[in-house]
């Protein structure tokens, strides 16, 4: 019989009506579970009760903690962890980075709170149950189960802020579907190399994103700088644009040993130093790090663990995973 361990960690799918009459992470895990899950044998245990838009590095890192010491039990299939949708995104990025083994991870969560007569938690969370105990996803690394789709999360986002399916894989699509007859994939995901699991240093490694539009200057990137920040994602404009005082910034913070990474404001497609100017071409000139395809939050979270970690983050480190 395969033996599943759902990690809880609240969001949308532990939600209900609080006193103020907003909703509020606060069903368990053992409230989240129950009924028949086909022959899966099923346990669980709560690592948090939040939302995930409070989480920080350090829960990020506790998750995955957990995630590998339930991995390695020889007596579990697969593990499935629910998750707020907020950030759902990055910690399932984060744990594709550092996952090894063929047992399969699956993230998932809910749309609609825990109290509501539709919430889509319950059949959510029973899919990504499937999913985490099917032989087809052994070896895919970490997915993301929702709304009976499963996505391969180096390229997905949340897309639409309440859609009942709010999960796109950008540049691309989903890699199967999960329902009454199970798994169907229709691709495996092509994983990077593996990288180490996040240590303590992890929790405080501060790396901000700073948008670029029309007027903006240095004053946030220099004030990120000076809040600690060892490593500052440029969302450019287009295919990573800026202007001449961004321009002027990049140079003084890459000669003082900032790590400055290129992404792009824009949904889908890549960063491409074409234009002078200000432009991307300047910027990578300058020392900026092209993030190519790398959507702009998963960019960010990736270079707070090589830089924790002590990796030197050039484009040669950055290659197989941009």
């Amino acid at each position: 019989m395969p033996h599943v361990v759902v990690l809880a960690t609240g969001g949308t799918i532990a939600s209900a009506t609080g006193p103020s009459g907003a909703a509020v992470a606060q069903r368990t895990v053992a409230q989240l579970l129950g009924g028949d899950y086909g022959g899966i044998e099923v346990t669980g245990r709560d690592l948090f009760n939040i939302g995930s838009y409070l989480l920080g590095h350090h829960e990020l890192r506790v998750i995955a903690e957990a995630v590998a010491e339930e991995l390695s039990r020889p007596d579990v299939t697969g593990v499935v962890v629910t998750h707020g949708t907020d950030t759902l995104e990055e910690t399932a990025f984060l744990l594709d980075l550092v996952h090894e083994g063929e047992k399969p991870v699956v993230l998932t969560g809910a749309q609609l709170a825990a109290d509501r007569p539709d919430t889509d938690g319950p059949r959510n969370l029973r899919e990504a149950i499937v999913a985490a105990a099917s032989p087809e996803t052994r070896n895919c690394g970490v997915l993301i189960s929702f709304a009976g789709r499963l996505f391969s999360p180096q390229r997905t986002r949340k897309a639409h802020t309440i859609a009942a399916e709010p999960f796109r894989a950008h540049d691309g699509g989903g890699i199967g579907r999960v329902g009454a007859e199970g798994v169907k994939l229709t691709a495996r995901p092509l994983r990077p190399p593996r990288l180490q699991r996040p240590g303590p240093r992890f929790d405080t490694t501060r790396v901000d994103v700073v948008t670029c539009h029309p007027a903006a200057d240095g004053t946030l990137a220099r004030a990120a700088v000076q809040a600690n920040a060892e490593g500052v994602v440029l969302a450019g404009t287009g295919v990573g644009n800026a202007n001449r005082a961004i321009l002027e910034w990049v140079g003084e913070a890459v000669r003082e040993g900032t790590v400055v990474g290129l992404s792009t404001r824009v949904a889908e497609g890549p960063v491409i130093p074409l234009y002078g100017n200000g432009g991307g071409a300047d910027l990578v000139a300058a020392g900026a790090l092209c993030l190519g395809s790398l959507p702009l939050f998963h960019a960010r979270l990736l270079l707070a663990l090589l830089l924790s970690a002590g990796v030197s983050v050039t484009p040669e480190t950055l290659a197989p995973y941009v």
